[in-house]
């Protein structure tokens, strides 16, 4: 069997250790706040095995009172860094009352005559609630859920049965402590161990993982109005076109622009103008479907591709369109205002080129204008093909 006191030693220098690298890393890039309890949260736990490694050495009350404090602590801020990792609302209230109901619990049983088995059972019991709700919270399916997650929580999960399974045996033994030998303590250190191998990196990989999410997202997003941005809507249509071309299936696109955005801009101010284009890209975005491509190609000019809807489709979707933006409101101009857009549909060719057909629905935007704005005008048919 192990030595337990040697696997203390080894998870305190282990846990102290990964706080320094994120105290490293964070010399060279700026911590999410996640991380940064996280960090802490390895500091307490590695101060709280460290005292059990020196508990010989130590003097009584010191281990049940200081070593278990820190490893409730420690376990909760492990919590707490998921919580707000996942920007869970409202976690606070709920956990901190309940790291404090807990450790008044044990340490009111500890000295008021609990036995060394009785506090290691419920130091299990305490210590598997935090970890089974982190299993949880890793495990949940929902739009972030990622392979790197899902072994992170079934590493959780896998200590969550090894420490429940020391606290029923506990129970039933009656005689067992955390420095007893045998299969179930050290069955409960090694997954301790591996718990804070592949959690303390794989939480660094977490926060790297949703950097690189947020990166990605900057750069294919347009920060004003969060529609994709110009390099994106052309990349995702020439996708889509492909597609399209595969399955034999229509792709229509809309070239649309709000109507006298300079006059609205030189009434009301720029704040009104950027209000325009968000409230726009909102109410767009109510009336799009999930596969529905939509980008701001620049100032007041906007681009919409529709897989698999034909012209006359199309047609009937900028009227909707045309008639919900009409009927929007635009608070900073004192309601004062009446938004419109014009609107230039067309479908694209089986081999024509996006610009080709991006020429094409301007053309017919431009009719739009010319006709008296407010309205939708179909372009012409494709005549050009990519090379």
């Amino acid at each position: 069997m192990i030595d337990i006191r040697t696997f203390m030693l080894v998870l305190a220098i282990g846990n102290i250790g990964f706080a320094m690298l994120v105290a490293g890393y964070a010399r060279s890039a700026p911590m999410p706040p996640a991380l940064r309890v996280w960090a802490w949260a390895k500091v307490v736990l590695g101060c709280a095995h460290l005292l059990g490694w020196l508990y010989p050495d130590l003097p009584y009350f010191v281990v049940p009172l200081f070593a278990n404090t820190a490893m409730i602590v420690g376990t909760a801020l492990e919590l707490a860094a998921y919580c707000i990792f996942f920007r869970f609302a409202g976690w606070k209230p709920v956990l901190v009352p309940c790291t404090l109901l807990a450790m008044l619990i044990f340490h009111s049983a500890r000295y008021g005559g609990a036995s060394s088995n009785q506090a290691m059972v419920l130091m299990s019991i305490i210590i598997a609630l935090y970890t089974g709700a982190m299993a949880w919270i890793l495990l949940r399916p929902d739009k972030s859920y990622s392979l790197l997650r899902r072994l992170i929580g079934v590493n959780d999960l896998i200590f969550f049965c090894a420490i429940s399974l020391r606290g029923y045996t506990g129970m039933v033994q009656g005689q067992m402590t955390m420095f007893t030998p045998g299969l179930v303590n050290s069955m409960t250190f090694v997954a301790g161990f591996l718990l804070m191998i592949v959690n303390s990196f794989g939480f660094l990989l977490l926060c790297k993982e949703d950097d690189d999410r947020t990166m990605a997202l900057l750069a294919t997003t347009d920060s004003l109005t969060g529609l994709v941005n110009r390099r994106a809507f052309f990349e995702r249509t020439d996708s889509a076109r492909l597609l399209a071309a595969r399955l034999r299936s229509p792709i229509s696109l809309m070239m649309i622009d709000i109507d006298h955005f300079k006059k609205l801009n030189d009434r009301f101010g720029h704040a009104t103008g950027d209000e325009a284009l968000c409230v726009f890209a909102d109410t767009a975005r109510t009336a799009l479907r999930e596969h529905d491509i939509m980008g701001r190609l620049g100032g007041e000019e906007f681009a919409l591709v529709l897989p698999g809807t034909d012209l006359e489709g199309a047609k009937q979707a900028a009227e909707r369109l045309r008639s919900a933006v009409s009927a929007a409101v635009l608070p900073t101009s004192g309601n004062q205002y009446t938004m419109t857009v014009s609107i230039g549909v067309v479908v694209i060719g089986p081999n024509e080129h996006i610009n080709s057909a991006l020429a094409r629905a301007d053309h017919a935007l431009y009719a739009a204008k010319s006709a008296g704005r407010d309205r939708v005008e179909i372009g012409a048919p494709s005549l050009h093909v990519a090379c």
